[in-house]
């Protein structure tokens, strides 16, 4: 399949429509006192022991797929062996070798970086990755809220299969909740202090969650994340291969504070007005309103490394928080340096750097969507 003609399919997949029987949202603010906490999220601006990330392959998608790919993996690695550990999976001993020759010839040091060697259909670890959480003891376990390919859109029979394997070679508990819920790490986003962040389109849909209701899943999300405030906003099932994830235009930047965009460009991104006044009305478990930093949209619509108009604008909000970094997606735009300096105002004591993920964002992710933060113990 022509290359370019395979990026234009990948981004326009559609889902099935959502559960038209999900129940309506509760009071934002109501607690969640009748279900008993077991374990609780860490938020992700705290200490890291280290960053996991799934290298690119050509396994599923070819050679040149993959060297579009590469640079990125690069960026973030050079970047963050200077914050934490890096664990990196590799498809296999071949793709290992080639990865630590690419580090090796970009003078990368590989002091703490290691790697996994475990087949993976793709690169998106936020959604099939480990999700490191404390049991009440603090002991940090694994969750493994399993993966189908954002409701069978995509191969995942390899990917689902990381979260037991990391558990495996870690020694480290692994708590299944493949059948109770599935959950992808970008469809939550949390502030450490009781507050989840979701839309419902990628949660309660019938592609991942046949009978769930909205009830069950806060039931679930109190259990088994610690979350007891729920800030649910409809999303809108089929816009993208997600479903619409929270993490591509909101994000909780530390426990007070909630990066997103303005109304404007929230809705350029087709986030629906109803869902941006939920969002902007949002308040935390003790009814205190959040702080707002708003990023904006890139000024022109992104452009591929080839050349290829993505025909839409990038976000900036899908970054991540590593331990003395912040990596930020930018895309040659004018408006990277606007959303740098707002993030390093935020982050005053981490290093806010740019990643040049603009053959990634062709694919429908950023930065976000391809760490996963292992907290320290």
């Amino acid at each position: 399949m022509n290359f370019t003609v395979f990026l234009f399919l990948l981004t326009l997949i559609s889902s099935c429509s959502k559960d038209d029987d999900n129940q309506e949202p509760t009071n934002q603010n109501q607690q969640n006192d009748t279900t008993e906490i077991l374990y609780t999220f860490p938020e992700e601006s705290e200490l890291h022991e280290g960053t996991w990330l799934q290298w690119p392959h050509q396994f599923q998608y070819g050679e040149e797929f993959r060297d579009f790919l590469d640079p990125a993996w690069i960026a973030m690695t050079k970047e963050l062996v200077s914050s934490e550990n890096v664990h990196i999976i590799a498809y296999n001993e071949i793709e290992k070798n080639r990865i630590i020759d690419l580090l090796n010839v970009n003078s990368i040091n590989l002091t703490n970086v290691d790697f996994k060697v475990y087949p993976t259909d793709d690169f998106w670890i936020r959604d099939n990755g480990p999700i490191y959480v404390h049991d009440k003891n603090g002991n940090l376990i694994i969750q493994n809220w399993g993966f189908n390919g954002w409701g069978n859109k995509a191969e995942f029979s390899k990917c689902n299969q990381i979260p037991q394997k990391i558990g495996n070679d870690q020694n480290r508990t692994v708590i299944n909740l493949e059948d109770l819920m599935i959950n992808e790490g970008g469809s939550v986003e949390l502030d450490g202090n009781g507050t989840l962040m979701a839309c419902k389109s990628s949660i309660l849909n019938v592609n991942r969650n046949l009978n769930l209701n909205l009830e069950k899943a806060e039931e679930i999300f109190t259990k088994y994340l610690g979350a007891t405030n729920f800030v649910w906003l409809e999303g809108q099932a089929g816009l993208e291969i997600t479903d619409q994830h929270i993490d591509g235009f909101a994000r909780f930047g530390n426990s007070t504070t909630i990066v997103t965009m303005n109304n404007n460009d929230l809705l350029e991104f087709d986030v629906l007005q109803s869902d941006i006044d939920k969002l902007y009305a949002a308040k935390n478990k003790n009814g205190i309103a959040y702080n707002f930093v708003k990023l904006p949209l890139t000024q022109n619509n992104v452009k591929t490394t080839y050349n290829l108009d993505l025909g839409y604008k990038g976000s900036y909000c899908n970054y991540y928080i590593a331990n003395t970094k912040v990596l930020v997606p930018i895309y040659n735009d004018p408006n990277d340096a606007v959303a740098i300096q707002k993030l390093q105002n935020l982050y005053p004591n981490r290093e806010v750097v740019g990643i040049d993920f603009r053959d990634v964002y062709a694919n429908g992710g950023m930065i976000h969507c391809v760490t996963q933060q292992q907290p320290a113990e």
